[in-house]
């Protein structure tokens, strides 16, 4: 691989075909007691922030390390009543190394999958797993074990990992592979941050026959058609995922659209990459409460009938089959002060999501940002989450906080009763009761994190809700 060089900017970075380092983000305070929240704005914790660009020395006695701040709830926030920093990574971002004969990267945790496509995309190469948005960070990948729209046949990003460099919570660094501290490398796929800061990773990229994705659509009148539908899709398409229709009644309820993809040919392609676009901003914070039941049951509608029946076929951006909410920056303000929480799980049987709907409908439940993927065998990490079956996401607007608790305690006994699990990147109500009956192997991790930091000088807010050891 090739050695890590000084920081240039951006358009320096490509400059000779090749790909070396580039600046952080500029105006950036080194260190600033701020109020942080997750992407669902609930929570709020006051911590003492340190956004740096050596997280070798940032992350001594750190309490957390924290990325571009995707986690929708506690994940990414220190415990309440901290005074330890926790360390904003994004400002490490440089590539250290990149064989193009391998496709192996090595790069600072910071670095975003933003600025990876930027870069990569262009050459032909790209992460084989992406997340449903591109502001996060290699680390946050790592934390969360993130998967995408082809967790069926690629698993989750950790499966394409190579070596992660870790500060333990026992002040060590080390190189974490499936060879040496394999049980530190594995539990970190999903550990939520809590094996240590995260500050280098190494990945396999994919090498793509061109930048552009090969999609068809089709929209569907019933719930059940829908999964047959996305079940299909997937026995014969890397990249598939499906929208309902949260808020129709009777028998439409949960029609929807099914969406699958590939990378298109070099000859499908058109022959110029596809050009960075840059989001649309919300152009203010609305009221709590604006966003519920009749919007979101009107957004739906449009969103159904503007697709048009029949079957589409056509070349798209990555940016919208991958990333379409990008386009609108921070569009979590729309849901107001009072924020949201998102609901992921997974199950194993797409069939079943037909009573969980009806448990959500029942209390009042509406959601417009509606998923499916389907999903393919589990991960490594003991709380990586896919597994095999269908994962859901359901937004909801915390108008009535004691109301939608109710709900998502609901929705884990019946996830719970049929094997299922939720996803700890989203989750902001679940006890440590209720995770403990999702994850078989939640003291198996607990026990490696016990290792690695026995006096349990890593930790997050989430970590205490949920008592991961």
């Amino acid at each position: 691989m090739s050695e890590p060089s000084p920081r240039e900017t951006p358009t320096d970075a490509l400059a000779s075909g090749q790909l070396l380092p580039f600046a952080p983000p500029a105006g950036a305070r080194a260190s600033q007691t701020v109020e942080i929240e997750g992407w669902g704005r609930y929570p709020r914790i006051t911590a003492q922030i340190d956004a740096a660009d050596d997280l070798r020395a940032a992350s001594r006695d750190a309490v957390l390390s924290r990325g571009l701040g995707r986690a929708y709830s506690d994940a990414a926030l220190p415990p309440e009543g901290s005074t330890r920093r926790v360390v904003v990574t994004p400002r490490a971002d440089r590539i250290l190394g990149f064989d193009e004969s391998t496709a192996v990267l090595r790069a600072e945790a910071g670095l975003s999958l933003s600025t990876l496509r930027n870069i990569f995309l262009p050459r032909g190469f790209f992460t084989p797993v992406s997340t449903g948005t591109r502001h996060v960070t290699l680390g946050g990948m790592v934390a969360s074990d993130v998967h995408g729209k082809n967790h069926h046949v690629a698993g989750c990003f950790g499966a394409h990992v190579r070596a992660l460099s870790i500060r333990t919570g026992d002040g060590r660094v080390l190189e974490a592979t499936r060879e040496q501290h394999e049980d530190l490398f594995h539990a970190a796929q999903g550990g939520m941050g809590l094996l240590g800061h995260v500050l280098e990773v190494e990945v396999t990229l994919e090498r793509l026959p061109s930048p552009w994705i090969y999609e068809e659509s089709e929209r569907f009148g019933s719930l059940s058609a829908v999964i047959d539908a996305l079940r299909d899709a997937s026995a014969a398409w890397p990249m598939t995922v499906a929208w309902v229709d949260t808020s129709a009644k009777g028998g439409k309820a949960g029609r929807g659209i099914v969406q699958r993809g590939r990378w298109a040919t070099a000859d499908e392609a058109p022959k110029q990459p596809p050009k960075v676009k840059g989001a649309i901003g919300f152009p203010f914070e609305l009221p709590s409460g604006l966003v519920g039941p009749l919007t979101i049951g009107m957004m739906n509608t449009v969103w159904y009938t503007r697709h048009g029946s029949g079957q589409h076929k056509r070349i798209v951006h990555p940016e919208s089959f991958y990333w379409p909410l990008d386009g609108i920056g921070a569009w979590n303000i729309a849901y107001g002060k009072n924020g949201f929480t998102q609901y992921s799980c997974v199950l194993p049987d797409g069939h079943l999501y037909a009573e969980l709907l009806s448990i959500f409908r029942k209390h009042g439940g509406s959601s417009f940002v509606t998923v499916f993927k389907d999903c393919g065998a589990e991960g490594t990490g003991q709380l990586s989450f896919p597994s095999k079956g269908t994962s859901i996401a359901l937004d909801i607007p915390l108008g009535n906080l004691a109301q939608v608790r109710k709900l998502c305690h609901e929705m884990n006994a019946y996830v719970i009763a049929n094997g299922g699990r939720i996803y700890l990147a989203k989750d902001a109500f679940t006890t440590s009761d209720e995770l403990a009956r999702m994850y078989p192997r939640l003291e198996e991790f607990k026990a490696v994190r016990r290792k690695y930091d026995p006096d349990g000088r890593i930790d997050s807010a989430q970590a205490r809700r949920l008592d991961l050891g």
